[in-house]
């Protein structure tokens, strides 16, 4: 089968993945493997930007990783899907280094998601942090198609719109290089930008995580899922069940929007929640069955994905990567003068 475009995505490993993490990403991602050569990144030196101090959770997560994206439904068993562990892809450090050489500190220092996650570090900024725009730049540029080739304008990126901007830095730094060595080495990548939305925290507040303690994880129990959503936050000047109720903004409801098949059923708790004829124990029940129905098949393809080998699946979509990177760093490195092989030896 002939693959319609090159795919490049990933995710930084922190921990289990969430709830918020499949409406942002994963639903989108899932669609793509059916006729995309796609390569899934774990993203584990990315990772040690925020928790190098705890390298266990990194380890602990890759793992986790793997096994939640195969239980949303990623096939590694696919000739086209490759899971690709970051750390085992050394050509990566080189084009690293390759690239930083091209890149200003001023684009660093301008770079919004630098910028807003500064402000949020609970620790001293290190070079690796300031540097990772560039390291996601080179993780993309990987994937570059040979120069001269006709599939030039299929690089893509999933990505959501307040993403676009990372992967306009990652196009600049590709030019950046490519017009310093008058070789068109790097592809520039394109963004695909689906309906991604971002699914708040069971406390109402913006982020979802588990370090919050607000984040409903794929990987959570029957029990756990009732005891979260039990606890859920929803209209805080609602005291009674007959006290009309606020929906817009409502984390229940936005959950029931975001994984619920009944639209009309829905509604219906909608309007009987603003007349305040319903009470919030009953709209979380029906929240609860509604999750159940999303997580049971996850929770069973997850039971099959603990029987596999994750090294043997990591090695196998990292070579495949590793073929492409190859090419990519040759040609890099020759275009910079820096093959060599017209030295006498």
């Amino acid at each position: 089968m002939i693959m319609k475009n090159r795919i490049l995505t990933g995710i930084r490993p922190t921990g289990p993945l969430h709830l918020g993490h499949y409406v942002g990403a994963l639903q989108q991602w899932v669609p793509l493997q059916r006729n995309n050569e796609c390569f899934f990144l774990i993203a584990d030196y990315q990772a040690m930007t925020t928790h190098a101090e705890d390298p266990s959770l990194i380890r602990r997560s890759v793992r986790d990783v793997v096994l939640d994206w195969m239980s949303v439904g990623l096939n590694p068993h696919k000739r086209n899907v490759h899971f690709v562990l970051q750390s085992k892809v050394p050509e990566l450090n080189q084009l690293y280094t390759l690239l930083s050489m091209v890149t200003p500190k001023s684009w660093i220092d301008q770079n919004p998601t630098v910028k807003a996650e500064l402000a949020t570090l609970k620790h001293a900024a290190t070079l690796g942090f300031f540097d990772y725009p560039v390291s996601q730049a080179a993780d993309i540029l990987m994937m570059s198609f040979p120069n001269g080739d006709p599939r030039s304008e299929k690089l893509l990126v999933p990505v959501g719109e307040d993403q676009v901007p990372h992967l306009e830095a990652t196009n600049r730094i590709a030019r950046a290089f490519n017009r310093t060595y008058n070789n068109k080495v790097f592809t520039e990548c394109r963004a695909s930008v689906g309906e991604i939305g971002r699914l708040v925290g069971t406390d109402g507040q913006t982020k979802m995580s588990k370090s919050l303690g607000n984040a409903i994880m794929l990987s959570d129990s029957p029990e756990e899922v009732r005891r979260k959503v039990m606890s859920m936050f929803t209209d805080p000047k609602r005291i009674r069940p007959d006290i009309p109720g606020t929906v817009e903004g409502n984390p229940v409801f936005i959950y029931l929007d975001a994984f619920g098949k009944d639209k009309r059923k829905i509604d219906e708790y909608k309007r009987r929640y603003q007349k305040g004829t319903v009470g919030d124990v009953e709209v979380k029940k029906y929240l609860i069955e509604t999750l159940e129905i999303f997580l049971t098949p996850i929770r069973i393809r997850r039971q099959l994905a603990l029987r596999e080998n994750m090294g043997t699946i990591l090695e196998s979509g990292t070579r495949a990567a590793r073929k492409i990177a190859k090419i990519t760093l040759n040609q890099a490195l020759k275009a910079a003068g820096m093959d060599y092989e017209d030295l006498e030896s």
